[in-house]
């Protein structure tokens, strides 16, 4: 039998990065490249890590590291970034509004537009956990920013969860997902929970509560690359 044709070559998906990630913790490199790898092929992520970059918003407050920011970014940029993700909710205001010439995201905002959608009634309930106390006040800010656009009142409490940050920085993120995990599972009357940081996500496989659990790296990276699509359309 004579061999038929050879099939017609894949084309691989059109590209429409490089989309650059500022993080604060290398941990976080394995973690975009696998959702890039599972909801984007074809999408060129760079990475830049500055970890001093937290350590001194910890300190300072992130207003003091808008010059880093904004110099890290425009480097970003002049290596040929279309555009920029800031994947520390510590520091993702100070991100968003840098004015680098392409569309820059924190990887939070579609996190918190969907916990203020969250509640079946007027007022969700959100209860915001966090690892670091720096992440608490702008997440809960960014929450606030997304009910008043949607024009929905929302509740919100905080929760620091204790020793769960030690346990990252000492390389213990099982132990630290399931500290968060805990805490997730103590919660009581809400509506949704907000895992404020990228360093929580991996909590969501321990976690048995009934209430919804939001965490911001796979919506946060689709975000992104929805708006490189958009720039590439330009």
């Amino acid at each position: 039998m004579a061999p038929g044709p050879d099939p017609a070559p894949v084309s691989p998906p059109p590209r429409s990065g490089p989309l650059a990630l500022l993080h604060t913790s290398p941990a976080h490199i394995p973690v975009f490249d696998a959702l890039r790898d599972a909801d984007h092929p074809g999408l060129e992520l760079r990475h830049l890590v500055d970890e001093e970059l937290l350590a001194r918003a910890r300190r300072e407050g992130p207003e003091a590291v808008a010059d880093e920011v904004r110099v890290l970014l425009a480097g970003a940029v002049a290596d040929g970034a279309r555009g920029v993700l800031c994947t520390c909710s510590t520091i993702g205001a100070v991100a968003e509004r840098t004015d680098a010439g392409v569309p820059v995201l924190r990887v939070d905002r579609p996190m918190a537009a969907a916990a203020v959608a969250a509640g079946a009634r007027a007022g969700a309930r959100v209860v915001v956990l966090a690892t670091v106390a720096s992440t608490l006040e702008p997440t809960v800010a960014l929450i606030d920013e997304e009910a008043r656009r949607a024009e929905r009142p929302v509740e919100i409490r905080t929760a620091l969860v204790e020793k769960a940050w030690a346990l990252f920085e000492a390389g213990d993120t099982d132990g630290c997902a399931r500290a968060v995990a805990g805490a997730a599972d103590a919660v009581a009357d809400a509506d949704v929970i907000v895992l404020a940081q990228a360093s929580m996500t991996a909590a969501g496989g321990y976690i048995t509560t009934s209430v919804p659990v939001l965490s911001s790296p796979r919506p946060g990276l689709a975000a992104a690359a929805a708006a490189l699509r958009g720039v590439r359309a330009a």
